[in-house]
């Protein structure tokens, strides 16, 4: 196995660090979820609910399904790791886009299964492509929609027609992380989870502001969550994070408002990428891919926004050595990130 390819996040002496490459929130969290997370900690003496009882009613509530269907995990990868613990092995195989979430391949070695990959097309993700790539021992078939780090998303009639295509012995993985930006296209999938061989996940680190306490969660059929809590750490996730998690749901309001300005700033930097020559695809996440043309020029570029101590995410661990991705961060940080790719994309003209 190669190491999980972390962030690095050291500035030159002198500079002021930027930090565009985590996909973290431009805004911190819900103060409801700040004070129900202090209030948390008096009982931090105590182990935490090991079945998320407030947290899974929340989640009930709000999206209308089922709570004994919900498991909560330390992060969606957490969530990830169990699943392919449980249902991958040496007979069992993963499958996922070629430009897919690098911790799919991870959780697969980690479960010392056979990872395959399927193309994509125009950096999105190919349903028939996926559907050629199955073979006999194919047992879960992961799909970020929206994707990391291409930011492009399936519709759901797509996804329908890829479940369909699929054996029904074969787990399909839906891994929602930035489902928020999404949702107000209004194509809701936790219904799939009703056939008994799909998985919906989602997290409270994109949206919600909340990376930093560890909390994501699913949808998952009776008999999947039942095997999958053989394998999970009965006392996951925090109480302090459980319950800023609970208290962010309360304040939609303020997790809208943060992917209405998302969307602002990502399609503006989108368009003022786009008009400095750059390709940038349309995004439904809180980033964009800027594609650089080759790998050499995406090295070049990264290198000399580092030394202003802009970081963004070099994307060649999956396949896309010319990207560079772009977390959408607070304004002036936007701004800054901006400018210097103008500046390159002039300097390389001349």
């Amino acid at each position: 196995m190669s190491p999980y390819a972390l962030a690095q996040l050291i500035a030159p002496d002198g500079k002021r660090l930027v930090s565009l490459s985590q996909n973290e929130s431009l805004r911190p969290p819900s103060p409801l979820a700040i004070a129900a997370a202090a209030k948390a900690l008096a009982a931090g003496h105590l182990y935490p609910d090991p079945d998320w009882g407030e947290l899974r009613a929340a989640l009930s509530g709000l999206h209308g399904i089922p709570a004994e269907g919900i498991l909560c995990g330390n992060g969606s990868m957490e969530l990830i790791a169990c699943l392919t613990q449980a249902f991958a092995d040496e007979r069992r195989a993963v499958l996922a886009p070629v430009h897919a979430y690098p911790f799919f391949r991870t959780a697969a070695q980690l479960a010392r299964a056979r990872f395959d990959t399927a193309p994509e097309i125009d950096g999105r993700v190919s349903v028939d492509a996926l559907l050629q790539r199955v073979r006999p021992d194919t047992g879960i078939v992961f799909v970020a929609n929206p994707g990391n780090p291409t930011g492009t998303r399936l519709s759901r009639d797509e996804l329908l027609r890829l479940r369909k295509g699929l054996r029904k012995d074969i787990l399909l993985v839906i891994d929602e992380a930035y489902g928020e930006f999404a949702d107000h296209l209004d194509e809701p999938m936790f219904d799939l989870a009703e056939s008994g061989d799909t998985i919906i996940l989602r997290t409270f680190s994109k949206a919600y502001g909340l990376a930093g306490m560890r909390v994501g969660w699913g949808l998952f059929p009776g008999e999947i969550a039942e095997e999958l809590r053989k394998v999970m750490n009965p006392n996951n996730i925090s109480v302090a994070g459980q319950a800023a998690a609970t208290a962010a749901l309360a304040d939609q309001d303020y997790m809208v408002e943060t992917c209405r300005q998302t969307a602002v700033l990502r399609d503006g930097l989108q368009r003022r990428l786009q008009l400095a020559g750059y390709d940038v695809s349309e995004s439904f996440t809180n980033f964009v891919l800027i594609r650089m043309g080759s790998p050499d020029t995406a090295r070049r570029a990264d290198e000399a926004l580092r030394a202003e101590g802009v970081f963004l995410r070099p994307q060649g661990g999956v396949g896309l050595a010319d990207c560079l991705r772009v977390t959408i961060g607070a304004a002036e940080n936007i701004n800054l990130a901006a400018r210097l790719l103008e500046r390159w994309a002039e300097k390389e003209k001349t």
